[in-house]
């Protein structure tokens, strides 16, 4: 497989809203193995075809201590729990900031796997806001929306300084 180009704040592709897959094919399978790739390289704990320029409902997570990466096509969140939490977010295609983002505690998910099987998952924690996290960026919702626009702006500014230093 291969390393891919991440596309960077503030492109516009990153508010996009990803077409559903409507093809399991070996193009997928190559796709899903380069974005496993990238988040690897970048380094990421989760990735989204619209972060390397493609506009494709496929997302891959992969949490620190996990054996491997979870692989979900056209996901969504099909319910959440009532319980809040806050963890600080951040995003390969914006990297070196972080903030912290209000997310539901507990998510289920309904996905495909690379076979076209429908799937689903359960997931609390940090595995849940992930999910959430990464689907927002299908649906074209970058995860700085989430912020009010005091922190976003602020975050925006650190990062603007952060891409001229380097």
């Amino acid at each position: 497989m291969a390393v891919r180009p991440i596309i960077k704040f503030p492109n516009p592709l990153l508010r996009a809203v990803a077409d559903p897959v409507e093809f399991f094919d070996r193009d997928l399978v190559h796709l899903a193995g380069d974005l496993v790739d990238t988040m690897h390289a970048a380094p990421g704990i989760g990735i989204t075809g619209p972060h390397i320029g493609i506009l494709k409902r496929l997302v891959v997570i992969q949490l620190p201590f996990a054996a491997k990466p979870g692989i979900y096509v056209n996901p969504s969140v099909i319910q959440v729990s009532p319980e809040m939490i806050r963890h600080a977010e951040g995003s390969i295609s914006m990297p070196g900031v972080t903030e912290e983002v209000e997310r539901h505690a507990k998510v289920r998910v309904r996905y495909q796997d690379l076979d076209g099987i429908e799937r689903f998952e359960d997931a609390e924690g940090l595995l849940a806001v992930c999910h959430q996290h990464e689907i927002d960026q299908l649906d074209g919702i970058f995860w700085t929306q989430k912020l009010s626009r005091l922190k976003r702006d602020r975050l925006t500014r650190r990062y603007d300084k952060l891409m001229r230093a380097s």
